[in-house]
């Protein structure tokens, strides 16, 4: 790993947030996956696309999805904004875990197979998640595969549209949650250099999550072209 670059502001506030609704978070969403069965074939395949070498499952959280890819095989560690996420995570699982920010990656370039980053990249402003796609190119080894989920639409809100959290759990927070277009994520991945391979869209699982509709995004790093400077 390199040594990462300091956190932003917003960043901070979102790390704050996060590191106090942690164990709640990890309670309540830790199991997730028991009642998601296109999310486990989701996770399955990409364990598979991307046996050839390590995954990072960056805005891991409390690493369900993390440990879900290691017990498919893959050597997988976690990345999260929040310190006691990791904590939790890493106790939970045993598995490698680090504090750090999406748009500073301190992953040495080129080095990861896979990244899976699921429901993270929604905290994000459209040039934060420029400058995370960026790394995500960075980091994957050429031909590497990028697995993405995020929130579209709900009841009351559209893609483009965001809800803005003060509390969450009985707990002070300061969190905006964006619906994102997949057409426009879609192509600023690509303006990234990771061009898109699959995309599903859904409806919620009832009972098991908030009811929106989501996307999932899989992507690949352009395999690097003869006397292309490296990333």
């Amino acid at each position: 790993m390199t040594t990462p670059r300091p956190h932003t502001a917003g960043s901070a506030v979102t790390r704050r947030s996060y590191d106090t609704v942690a164990e709640r978070y990890a309670a309540e969403i830790g199991d997730e996956l028991e009642g998601k069965p296109l999310d486990r074939a989701l996770l399955d395949a990409f364990a598979e696309l991307a046996s050839d070498g390590p995954i990072v499952d960056v805005g891991c959280g409390p690493g369900h999805a993390t440990a879900h890819l290691a017990r498919r095989g893959a050597r997988t560690f976690g990345v999260d904004l929040s310190p006691a996420m990791c904590g939790i995570a890493h106790r939970a699982t045993a598995l490698p875990f680090a504090a750090a920010d999406m748009t500073a990656l301190p992953i040495r370039s080129r080095t990861v197979s896979g990244i899976l980053c699921w429901y993270a990249v929604i905290h994000l402003s459209q040039s934060e998640r420029a400058a995370a796609y960026a790394e995500f190119a960075r980091v994957l080894r050429p031909a590497g595969h990028a697995l993405l989920a995020f929130h579209t639409s709900d009841g009351d809100s559209r893609p483009g549209q965001a809800k803005h959290l003060t509390e969450w759990w009985d707990r002070p927070v300061d969190l905006t949650f964006r619906f994102l277009d997949p057409v426009a994520e879609t192509a600023a991945l690509a303006q990234a250099g990771l061009t898109l391979t699959a995309r599903l869209d859904r409806a919620p699982h009832p009972g098991h999550e908030h009811p929106s509709r989501r996307t999932y995004l899989l992507v690949r790093r352009l395999p690097q072209a003869q006397g292309q400077a490296p990333l």
